[in-house]
């Protein structure tokens, strides 16, 4: 049994006990599992090619970008009992939707299962499964897809069939949900949730922006990994091998303590820092970063970004999208843009952004361990790159807000603050709630001149590559703040796309899981 699912073995041995199936291979399938076209990122997909390989299936696993004639070509080759589709970044879930219709299109009727960090069961439902008249099934995590996958291969062919009849009602159920929730959602214009967009004073002391100490771009090559060590946040490292303490004991240091799952979660953090030093003393993965800070002022929804302080000419506009969900009360509707001083206020403000990876050098930790046929220790090096990633992404921005943009040079935060975001100020990144256009990377990445300084590619959907890649802007007003843009209207979609130049079908392609209409 592979290392990779140690862990999860008594509890796998046990359900079969109980099923009565144990020693048993009758179920055993093939089942093929791709990280989807545009996408790099595959820990997740890794662990349930593990997890299932130790359950009797054979796993034909494509990798990672995997474009859907490929997958179904090798489908159809290895006769594929199911299809396994990952993904993590938002434009991954269109490409599921693509490789569903294609499915249907050469009449498959081969089970569906859909998973990864950004993918839904209300998706699945909605947008998923009514293409494909094969069964589709959202799976939350890895140790969900063994009976899942074994139902789906059950040789009682009417208890497969009554499986693949409840998983159709339920989704039939989410889609009437659904549909009847937009219905009952009401939206303001984009004029009216202008019009009640963040009011700030910004002539106020308070909200006065402080000049940063860099104007400009600033390159940190070859970062020391124990310089980020103690940013780590060690909870996501543990949700990605399953690891869940029951309270008081969730979350890390405490689920040492957890009378399941501590012993385990003890051991794996031990061999996690063991391999830290290997990385270390081995110089085998590398850290590269790239910061940027500058002028810029805020034009509507848009962020005008200067080449230098005289503000004569704009360089780049960043483009902000605004929450028009109608809300009780007099809370304001946000949008990125409401954090910088507007143009023609008399105030000069700035914006800052960022990329980091800590993936350069990852692929040939992976390969030795792969042709040593070590499962464990290359899911384990993949998810130590992404734990490395986002720590100097925390360590970055506490240089920005302490030294190069220098507004809080008093801060003296706990990491554990940190992480609980206590600071002064956001870094929201394109693809997630406050600006969820993965497009504007795209400005990001000419600003910075970010493949040239870090060497993190961009891919056709616009995710990173390396995967253990982040990147996001910075605001540093005391007003800023998280929020979720949610769904928008087809008017904004409108704006939105004349203001970006882009097409309008383009515009509703990269903002398909928020649009509230169906396009």
């Amino acid at each position: 049994m592979k290392k990779a699912v140690a862990h999860l073995v008594p509890f796998i041995e046990e359900e079969k006990r109980l099923n009565g199936t144990q020693g048993e291979d009758s179920n055993a399938g093939v089942f093929l599992i791709a990280t989807v076209k545009g996408d790099v990122h595959d820990i997740g997909k890794n662990i349930v090619a593990v997890v299932l390989g130790c359950n009797n299936f054979k796993v034909i696993d494509l990798g990672v970008m995997t474009p859907w004639d490929t997958i179904l070509d090798e489908a159809q080759k290895h006769k594929a009992d199911i299809i396994g589709l990952s993904g993590l970044i938002t434009p991954s879930l269109d490409e599921m939707v693509t490789v569903a219709k294609k499915m249907e299109e050469r009449g498959l009727k081969t089970p569906l299962l859909i998973g990864g960090a950004t993918t839904s069961k209300m998706h699945t439902a909605v947008k998923i499964a009514p293409v494909y008249s094969g069964p589709v099934v959202h799976v939350l995590d890895a140790s969900r897809s063994v009976p899942v996958c074994q139902a789906f291969v059950d040789k009682n062919l009417k208890q497969r069939q009554d499986y693949i009849d409840e998983i159709a009602e339920q989704y039939s159920d989410l889609r009437e949900e659904f549909y009847a929730s937009l219905e009952d959602r009401k939206y303001l214009s984009l004029a009216d949730a202008r019009k009640k967009a963040l009011a700030v004073d910004w002539k106020d002391p308070v909200n006065l922006p402080v000049k940063p100490k860099l104007i400009g771009n600033k390159v940190l090559s070859d970062v020391p990994i124990e310089e980020v060590l103690d940013y780590i946040d060690w909870n996501p490292f543990f949700q990605v091998w399953q690891l869940r303490g029951r309270y008081p004991n969730r979350g890390y240091p405490r689920i040492f303590n957890d009378a399941t799952v501590g012993a385990e979660a003890k051991k794996l953090f031990e061999e996690a820092q063991t391999m830290l030093k290997e990385f270390i003393a081995n110089k085998s993965v590398k850290l590269n970063a790239i910061v940027g800070l500058y002028p810029a002022n805020a034009v509507g929804d848009d962020i005008e970004v200067y080449t230098d302080e005289s503000r004569a000419e704009v360089s780049a506009r960043l483009a902000g999208l605004r929450q028009q969900a109608e809300k009780d009360g007099t809370e304001p509707y946000f949008c990125i843009s409401d954090f910088v001083a507007p143009k023609g206020s008399g105030v000069d403000d700035y914006v800052g952004m960022f990329a980091c990876s800590a993936g350069h050098g990852l692929d040939e930790v992976i390969a030795k361990y792969k042709a040593a046929g070590d499962d464990y220790s290359y899911i384990m090096a993949e998810a130590l790159a992404d734990r490395l990633a986002e720590a100097l992404a925390e360590r970055l921005h506490e240089l920005v807000r302490r030294e190069y943009w220098g507004y809080a040079p008093d801060e003296a935060l706990s990491v554990e603050d940190m992480l609980k975001v206590k600071y002064q100020g956001i870094r929201p990144a394109p693809g997630y709630p406050s600006q969820p256009d993965h497009t504007e990377k795209l400005t990001m990445w000419r600003l910075l001149g970010a493949e040239d300084a870090t060497a993190i590619k961009l891919t056709e959907s616009l995710a990173m590559l390396p995967a253990a890649s982040v990147s996001g802007l910075y605001f540093g007003g005391r007003c800023s703040s998280y929020f979720a843009v949610g769904k928008i209207t087809k008017e904004q979609v409108e704006d939105y796309a004349v203001r970006k130049k882009m097409e309008f079908s383009e515009a509703e392609r990269w903002l398909s899981p928020m649009l509230n209409y169906e396009p």
